[in-house]
């Protein structure tokens, strides 16, 4: 257990200097855009420039082609800051299925400026209403007509549609097999160029959620996709989704220990400022004693980050890991949340506090990308090797 467990020289610089950068965008800055339900643009250009939303692009396509222990330093610094990574972390990972199963044609047309940031493929177009989490169940058709695909479709809680240059999407090129073994066969992924769409094609509703994140209904009618932007081989989409789960399961875990750390500090500082009965708050055990836990969750799902990200980047079989640090760290979160709000009050539903904000924000990642439930139920069957629960 110990490999990738200490920073190298190179890691701390980099979380230093992540950092500073996201201290330049005070707390007024996210209280403000989660008031306007705004976009932040100004900070995701500063990322982008800065080359951290392009780590885990080669440098062959432009990117700092960093690893993945690294890529987490930077979506936790971001959310420990006070900031919120949701906003651009698909930047980061998305675009992993192209890495890894696109032809080089696809890669070099596409990686270099997303890398610049002059592309942005920030939309994974995925979830059906009817489907949830069974992907298999998707109905989406992508139906092949001389040199392109007719696709016609529904998706929901796609995400940054209205902030993506480029979306991908997984839409189903055959009919659903009825044999188990054949049931994720018929899925393919293509990469849409949006702003080519045709006006009527790519319908997009916002969907209000209780924090600020810009997620939508989009409704897709005869979209015409190139069969060039088609991703690998036609029916084999699906395995290449999840091929990237991996790596998003251990960024959001990186993102909840970022959250969990802002919760903890918050709560560490006002418990030692807030004085009641002429004494400060945290002298008493009551309120002590769960933010030392609260700490205490988020180690332990810390190294479980960082050892996943550490075979991650190892090439090894690290499913295990990056499910359990997830689902470790998501809750970790979650519990230093309701800490701080504890140890606060009544101030912590005042806005500015920011812990009311941060508070739904983290609230997220115990369903999303995947709920808990689902992940409990990967390391029943996969883990423990006990019967399939569904």
């Amino acid at each position: 257990m110990s490999i990738g467990l200490e920073l190298s020289e190179e890691q701390t610089a980099l979380r230093a200097a992540v950092r500073e950068l996201c201290e330049s965008f005070s707390q007024e800055y996210w209280r403000g855009l989660d008031a306007e339900r705004a976009y932040p643009e100004t900070f995701v250009a500063t990322l982008t420039q800065a080359g951290y939303l392009a780590a885990l692009i080669p440098p062959e396509y432009g990117g700092a082609g960093l690893g993945l222990s690294e890529a987490s330093i930077i979506l936790e610094e971001i959310d420990r800051s006070g900031g919120n990574a949701a906003a651009c972390h698909a930047q980061m990972y998305i675009m992993g299925t192209l890495l890894r199963h696109g032809n080089e044609d696809q890669k070099r047309r596409y990686l270099p400026g997303i890398a610049k940031g002059e592309l942005r493929l920030q939309a994974f177009g995925v979830t059906e209403p009817t489907a949830g989490s069974d992907t298999t169940k998707i109905a989406t058709m992508a139906v092949r007509d001389g040199d392109h695909y007719v696709v016609n479709g529904q998706k929901c809680w796609t995400s940054r549609m209205q902030h993506s240059d480029l979306m991908l999407l997984l839409a189903r090129t055959s009919p659903p097999s009825t044999e188990r073994k054949q049931k994720t066969f018929g899925l393919s992924t293509f990469l849409v160029d949006l702003r080519a769409a045709k006006p009527g094609s790519v319908d997009v509703r916002p969907i209000r959620t209780m924090m600020n994140h810009e997620t939508n209904e989009v409704f897709i009618r005869d979209l015409e996709v190139p069969a060039e932007n088609l991703i690998g081989e036609e029916g084999q989409g699906f395995r290449y989704i999840l091929d990237g789960m991996n790596a998003e399961r251990v960024l959001i875990a990186a993102e909840c220990i970022g959250d969990g750390r802002f919760f903890v500090e918050r709560a560490v500082k006002y418990a030692k400022e807030r004085v009641v009965f002429g004494r400060p708050i945290g002298q008493n055990q009551g309120v002590q004693f769960p933010i030392a836990r609260a700490h205490a969750a988020l180690d332990a799902a810390d190294l479980v980050r960082r050892q996943a990200a550490a075979l991650f980047d190892a090439g090894k079989p690290c499913g295990a890991e990056a499910n359990m640090a997830k689902l470790l760290a998501s809750e970790a979160s979650w519990q230093a949340a309701n800490v701080a709000m504890d140890t606060h009050g009544g101030f912590g539903f005042a806005e500015e506090y920011d812990i009311e904000r941060k508070f739904r924000e983290t609230r997220l990642y115990i369903t999303a990308p995947i709920a808990n439930n689902l992940v409990l139920s990967y390391i029943g069957e996969h883990i423990l090797k006990l019967p399939r629960s569904f």
